[in-house]
C-alpha cells in the first residue's frame, strides 16, 4: 500500500509538469509528515550521510574537465584523428563520427557534452560532403551516447552512490561493451552507407595520420591519465576525476590556447550550475530512497519476486521494460537514483553481480537518451540540426534498434561487463 501511495503522489507530481527534483522532495516530505512516524531527525541525520561520499564529488570534476574540453577545441583535434583513420570506408564521415564520439567519451563522461562537441563540427562537414542531413544526425545522435558507458561516466558514478559499489570496477566494466556498441554503430554506419552509396574520404597518408596523432595527443592522453591512473592505483575514481579537469584546464588554455583565461569564468559557471543541479536531484533521491528503504519496500519486493519463481532471466527482462518506459518520460540521472536503491537489493538476492547490473542499467539510459519524448540526445542534435523531434525519431531508428540487440547481448553475457575487472584482478 505504501508504494502505491509514493509511486502514485510522484507520478502525479511529475504530471503537474514539475521537474523531479522537485516532485521527488516533495513526495517524500508530504509521506513522512502525514503518513509515518519516522523522526524528522533521522531524515535529516540520512540527508547529510547519504551525500557525504567522497564519490559524489567526482561528478563537479568530471562536468569540469568536459567543459574544459568541449570549449577547447579537443573535439574537433579527435575528429580529424578519426577521419586520417577511417574516412577512406564507406560512409567515411559517419564512422569518423562513432570514433570520435568514442573517444570524446573517453574524457568528457558525458553524452550531451559528446553530441555537441562532436555533433556540432561534424555535422555541417557531412551535409556539405554530400550525405543527408538525417543520417549524420543519426550518427551522431546515438553515437553521442557512448558519452555514459566509455569510462569515464558520470551516470556510473551515481549508480555506485545509489548502491555502494566501486566506482573503479565500473568504469573497468564499462570498456570493453563501450568499444563493442562503438563497433556495433559503426558497423550500422558503415552498412547504411554502403548500401546507399554515401561519399568517402581519400585515404590518408601514413603522415597525416601521424601529424592528426599529434595534433590530437595532448586530448587523447587524458584517457591514459583517468583509466591508466585508476587501474594501476594512483588515483582513485575521484582523484582521477580532479586531476582530469586540471589536465583538461592545462590542454585548452596553455597547449592548444583555444580557451582564453577571460573564458575560464564562465567554463566554471557553467560546470557550476550543472553540478548543482546533479546534486540537488542526487539530495532528493538519496531521501527517497531513505523513505523506500525505511517502508520497507526493496525487501519486500525481492522477497515477492524470489517467493513467486522469478529467475534472473525473468527478472533481467522486467528491468530493461521497466527502464526502457522510465526513460520515456525521465531523463538517465533520475531513473538511476529512483530506481537503482530499488531494484538493486532484488538483483543481489538473485544472485546477479552488482558490477554487471550497473552495466546493464547504463545501457538501457543510453537506449534512453536517443528515444522520444524526452531522450536528451534528441533534443540536443535538434538544436545543431534544426530537426522536428520526429524526424529525427525517424532518422535513428537504424542504430536505435543495434542498440536494443546491443542491450539483449550485455543483459544475458554477463562476461562482457565482468570479463576485463576479472581478467585485471579487480574483482
Amino acid at each position: 500500500m505504501s508504494a502505491l501511495i509514493i509511486f502514485g503522489l510522484l507520478i502525479v507530481l511529475m504530471l503537474t509538469g514539475m521537474p523531479i527534483s522537485i516532485s521527488l522532495g516533495l513526495t517524500v516530505l508530504t509521506f513522512l509528515f502525514t503518513m509515518t512516524e519516522v523522526p524528522i531527525e533521522a531524515v535529516a541525520l540520512k540527508l547529510f550521510t547519504g551525500i557525504e561520499k567522497f564519490e559524489i564529488m567526482a561528478i563537479p570534476f568530471f562536468i569540469l574537465a568536459g567543459n574544459f574540453l568541449t570549449h577547447g577545441g579537443v573535439a574537433k583535434r579527435m575528429i580529424n584523428f578519426a577521419s586520417s583513420m577511417v574516412g577512406h570506408w564507406h560512409g567515411g564521415l559517419g564512422l569518423a563520427g562513432v570514433l570520435a564520439c568514442a573517444l570524446f567519451a573517453a574524457v568528457s563522461g558525458s553524452s550531451p557534452a559528446t553530441v555537441v562537441a562532436i555533433g556540432s563540427i561534424l555535422l555541417p562537414a557531412m551535409v556539405k560532403q554530400g550525405f543527408p542531413n538525417s543520417f549524420g544526425a543519426g550518427v551522431i545522435t546515438t553515437s553521442g551516447a557512448l558519452g555514459i558507458l566509455i569510462p569515464p561516466s558520470i551516470v556510473m558514478v551515481m549508480y555506485s552512490v545509489a548502491t555502494n559499489t566501486s566506482v573503479g570496477q565500473l568504469f573497468m566494466a564499462g570498456v570493453i561493451p563501450g568499444l563493442m556498441l562503438a563497433g556495433f554503430l559503426g558497423l550500422t554506419t558503415w552498412y547504411r552507407a554502403r548500401k546507399f552509396g554515401y561519399p568517402r574520404l581519400a585515404k590518408a597518408s601514413m603522415q597525416q595520420r601521424l601529424k592528426a596523432l599529434r595534433e590530437s595527443i595532448w586530448g587523447l592522453l587524458l584517457i591514459v591519465v583517468v583509466i591508466g591512473g585508476i587501474y594501476t592505483g594512483i588515483f582513485t575514481p575521484t582523484e582521477a576525476a580532479a586531476m582530469s579537469a586540471v589536465y583538461a584546464f592545462i590542454v585548452a588554455v596553455f597547449i592548444y590556447k583555444d580557451l582564453t583565461l577571460k573564458q575560464v569564468p564562465k567554463v566554471l559557471l557553467d560546470s557550476a550550475s550543472m553540478s548543482a543541479m546533479l546534486l540537488y536531484i542526487i539530495t532528493n533521491a538519496v531521501l527517497f530512497s531513505f523513505l523506500m528503504t525505511s517502508e520497507g519496500i526493496p525487501q519486500a519486493m525481492a522477497s515477492s519476486l524470489i517467493d513467486a519463481g522469478l529467475g534472473p532471466i525473468a527478472f533481467l527482462l522486467a528491468v530493461n521494460v521497466i527502464l526502457l518506459l522510465a526513460g520515456n518520460v525521465m531523463e538517465p540521472s533520475s531513473i538511476v537514483l529512483i530506481f537503482a536503491p530499488i531494484l538493486f537489493p532484488v538483483a543481489v538476492a538473485l544472485g546477479i553481480d552488482p558490477v554487471h547490473f550497473g552495466i546493464l542499467i547504463v545501457v538501457n539510459m543510453e537506449v534512453g537518451m536517443c528515444h522520444p519524448p524526452v531522450g536528451l540526445n534528441l533534443y540536443v542534435a535538434s538544436g545543431i540540426t534544426k530537426m522536428g523531434i520526429t524526424e529525427l525519431t525517424i532518422a535513428v531508428w537504424p542504430w536505435l534498434l543495434t542498440m536494443l540487440v546491443f542491450l539483449g547481448l550485455v543483459t544475458y553475457v554477463p562476461a562482457i561487463s565482468l570479463w576485463l575487472p576479472k581478467t585485471l584482478g579487480m574483482m
